[in-house]
């Protein structure tokens, strides 16, 4: 495989010292993923197993929608808050998932899960505001908070007990700054879900102390094991006061270019955040919006259908990193990621890299995720079983041949 001899300039990706910018700009780190990604794209014959997208096609049913919202020439805006019938077919089958009532004017529209945690985390970050965030986690809360001035504090979970958050280290974490929690299960980088009783216990103390709650819940359908059910904050919340739940079409549709995400919240906060969505993206994509009323109204085989392959994978890989040297595994539960740890101390980064470059095999290090994981590192199986086999062909060998301190 070949490998081009300049290898990413990190400094390009990394200009923000110039006095051009904005010194908030500085709480954007350069992406682990990116790293590692641009690495790759230099290279011949690599296997990802670094992309957190569903491999598989958007269902039919879908793409029509989509393709007919085009040739009936639905390409203007649509309202700032979302096209009335997406908003009110959210809003119907979250009511009816979640058993709760919710209405039209409890949903946001936006451009992706990442806008919605975007506009939900910069309105109310704020300099003496704290938030309390999990280790690992996907990379995109710490920054948002930062960038306004907010504080960031981790709470680390373990590989040992498969990741789970333990709510008592969250309320002993919380202090007189603390202004919000930010969850996220099923995880990303993980797979860990959280059981219910996780779920209440945060709520209600959230609620008790009036503490914000965001649930990042984009793989809210990805559950692999049939003795779960999903603890949504919507489910378990006593009202929406205080709480904010993002979504999105991209994991469970596989609609992920399509760039269609949600905020489902009380009426006042979506009406202030209505105001600030304006002038972020505006509106989100029409034809798209449509595609997503033809997802929620739709058949719902392609979601059970996707779930069970990724559940063989899951098994599958459980297998591949319980047999190989080094990597110490666990049972993931969601999303399609797991976090195998490396021994104690030892570098992912480092790791990740030169196995990058020496088998040809995509990864992601534990330090794109947290500060408290650098021994660890994502493994995403959003790819054939094939692809996992031959990885793990290359990536076995490889890690036999190391010797860790």
């Amino acid at each position: 495989m070949a490998v081009n001899p300049v290898d990413t300039d990190l400094t390009e990706l990394d200009d923000t010292r110039d006095s051009t910018w904005s010194p908030y700009l500085r709480a954007i780190p350069v992406s682990g993923i990116r790293r590692m990604v641009d690495v790759a794209s230099r290279m011949d014959d690599v296997i990802h197993l670094s992309i957190g997208q569903p491999n598989f096609p958007t269902p039919p049913h879908i793409i029509d929608a989509h393709i007919e919202a085009l040739q009936q020439g639905q390409t203007g805006y649509t309202m700032d808050a979302g096209l009335p019938e997406l908003r009110e077919s959210i809003a119907l089958y979250y009511a009816r998932r979640y058993r709760r009532t919710l209405v039209p004017e409890n949903v946001l529209v936006t451009t992706g899960a990442t806008e919605a945690m975007y506009l939900a985390l910069t309105a109310t970050s704020a300099p003496g505001r704290q938030f309390l965030v999990t280790d690992p986690t996907f990379l995109l809360y710490a920054p948002l908070i930062r960038m306004n001035g907010g504080e960031v504090k981790y709470i680390p979970t373990r590989a040992e007990n498969g990741h789970q958050l333990d709510p008592q280290e969250v309320i002993d974490s919380i202090s007189m700054r603390t202004y919000g929690i930010v969850l996220n299960s099923p995880s990303n980088p993980t797979g860990t879900v959280y059981p219910a009783e996780t779920i209440q216990t945060i709520l209600e103390e959230a609620a008790y102390r009036g503490i914000y709650v965001y649930s990042d819940e984009v793989y809210d359908h990805l559950l692999l094991d049939d003795d779960i059910e999903y603890a949504s904050v919507l489910r378990h919340a006593t009202d929406l006061d205080n709480v904010m739940a993002v979504s999105s079409f991209s994991k469970t549709f596989s609609m992920a270019g399509l760039r269609i995400g949600w905020i489902i919240s009380s009426q006042g906060a979506i009406r202030k955040l209505r105001r600030y969505h304006m002038f972020t993206t505006t509106v989100a994509n029409t034809p798209a919006q449509w595609a997503g009323v033809a997802a929620l109204n739709g058949p719902q085989d392609c979601i059970t259908d996707m779930v069970q392959e990724y559940a063989a994978r899951r098994d599958r890989l459980v297998q591949l990193v319980g047999d190989t040297p080094y990597l110490t595994g666990y049972w993931p539960q969601g999303a399609f990621y797991m976090f195998p740890s490396l021994p104690a101390r030892v570098d992912a980064s480092a790791v990740c890299m030169r196995m990058l470059r020496e088998t040809g095999v995509c990864t992601v290090p534990g330090d794109a995720f947290g500060e408290h994981c650098l021994n660890s590192f994502r493994i995403s199986y959003s790819t054939s079983m094939d692809r996992i086999e031959e990885a793990f062909e290359r990536i076995m060998p490889w890690l036999e041949k190391q010797r860790f301190e």
